[in-house]
């Protein structure tokens, strides 16, 4: 087990970074599906912590910032670079949305997804899930959260399916 020391303001606080590592993974597991904390978060990530409540708050791998934990809520939020790394295991992962191929640079330019343009998605999503958008050929387009749950998208016509937080065009990334 490690220690992690942090300096702040001249007092010293202590995190066990094996017991906060095993949070992150518990957490994973449970938004994403059973086994995706393992997949999403290999044993030489960084853990950053809110300076003023101590507690985690991002989680980098190699310097770029995989999910930030959501404070209200304990679940995360992932970046396009942690969604990236879920699509390399799509069969474990249980977040997917996919759309049709006429509107991926409505999504992938930060758009939100209408239901009459979902072609498929996750079963296990529910209303309020963090949601990864993809193309038909399972390229990542946006991240997002569901606003429907994956029965609702299916059989609704009208609406916002997914409210898109950000797309891959926002980052100037070539598809």
């Amino acid at each position: 087990m490690f220690i992690v020391v942090e300096k702040s303001t001249g007092t010293e606080r202590f995190f066990s970074l094996g017991s906060d590592f095993q949070r992150i993974l518990s957490v994973a597991d449970y938004q994403f599906g059973k086994g995706v904390g393992r997949l999403l978060f290999p044993r030489n990530v960084k853990i950053g912590y809110s300076k003023r409540t101590g507690r985690i708050r991002y989680v980098y791998l190699n310097g770029v910032r995989l999910v930030t934990m959501r404070p209200t809520d304990g679940l995360f939020s992932l970046s396009l670079n942690g969604a990236k790394r879920l699509a390399c295991h799509r069969d474990r992962a249980k977040c997917f949305v996919t759309i049709k191929n006429d509107v991926t640079e409505f999504a992938a330019a930060s758009g939100d997804v209408f239901a009459v343009h979902v072609v498929s998605a996750d079963e296990e999503i529910r209303s309020s899930d963090e949601v990864i958008v993809v193309d038909d050929r399972k390229r990542v387009l946006a991240v997002g959260r569901a606003m429907l749950s994956s029965r609702e998208m299916a059989a609704f016509k009208r609406g916002v399916a997914v409210k898109v937080r950000r797309g891959i065009r926002e980052q100037s990334q070539i598809l």
